[in-house]
């Protein structure tokens, strides 16, 4: 079963939790309280990676995406995969860049940082996946952890574009190596950026306000040289904002590992067969992180 830091206060919609709970589960059926003692042998010695969802996800979503994604990767050994929910859904509005909802992840981020710290120690490494807004949550948790952190990988990163190289770019490199997923086609972070959909027409591009989605054209100039490029996926893909961790059922098999992201025009991978979304950023996520 999977492993989990849970930081929500409750299954839907509230506030963050006083403290971080350790659980395991594949559903919200089965999803049980964790031993402190026993997840701390079970990282003893191994890479972990924790990945992580976006926003306006619930807890029963978050633990079916992540459990599901955890078995499309292909991790070499001694590895292990822990999940992370935060309460994503706490703060909805049309845009992803309002104040209220960068808090959440920042706060996030902060009660994180500090259980790592104590309790990740006898991990041979610690890396980092997210979707979504939880690229705030992980480039948060980073800036504020002791331990080192080998690599993350940015998944349609609902976070300016320019976040590796101004607001967080001293946890950017404290990061071993970067990779990031990013799509033309994901419409959400087409349309809610810059700034959310209340100030279109205000701020245009070329204003010194004005900024894209990391997670639909990637990182902007200049970029961090611990930056692991190519990153963006290609445009006759059609890839949207939740393909990357969505369930499929039946799910794809695991896809052989892609050297890198192909070139634009490229075939889909599995020939498009279904749940080819998922696979493929799994693949991916699994051969950055070796």
């Amino acid at each position: 079963m999977t492993r989990f830091l849970d930081v929500r206060l409750s299954s839907a919609g509230g506030g963050l939790a006083a403290s971080v709970a350790i659980n395991q589960g594949t559903g919200i059926g089965n999803y049980q309280s964790l031993n402190r003692v026993q997840l701390i042998h079970d990282i003893q010695g191994r890479h972990v990676l924790i990945g992580t969802h976006g926003f306006n996800v619930n807890r029963a979503d978050g633990i079916a995406h992540l459990s599901n994604w955890e078995g499309l990767l292909q991790l070499s050994s001694p590895s292990v995969f822990v999940g992370l929910l935060w309460p994503g859904d706490s703060v909805w509005a049309h845009g992803l860049d309002y104040p209220e909802e960068p808090r959440i992840a920042n706060e996030a981020g902060g009660l994180i940082a500090p259980f790592l710290d104590a309790n990740f120690g006898g991990a041979a490494s610690i890396s980092f996946a997210s979707h979504s807004l939880g690229a705030r949550v992980v480039l948060e948790t980073v800036s504020k952890m002791s331990l080192p952190v080998r690599r993350a990988t940015i998944m349609a990163g609902a976070i300016d574009d320019n976040c590796l190289n101004s607001e967080f770019q001293a946890a950017a490199a404290k990061i071993g190596e970067i990779s990031v997923l990013a799509s033309t086609k994901d419409m959400v972070l087409s349309a809610a950026f810059p700034l959310g959909n209340f100030f279109a027409g205000i701020i245009s591009e070329g204003h010194p306000w004005w900024h894209a989605a990391l997670g639909h054209r990637g990182p902007s100039s200049p970029r961090p040289a611990n930056l692991h490029a190519p990153y963006q996926i290609p445009d006759n893909w059609g890839f949207g904002h939740g393909d990357y961790l969505q369930i499929d059922p039946p799910p794809a098999p695991p896809l052989a590992l892609p050297q890198d992201v192909p070139p634009n025009g490229s075939g889909k991978p599995a020939a498009g067969a279904r749940g080819w979304q998922e696979a493929f950023s799994a693949a991916f996520s699994s051969t950055r992180f070796r």
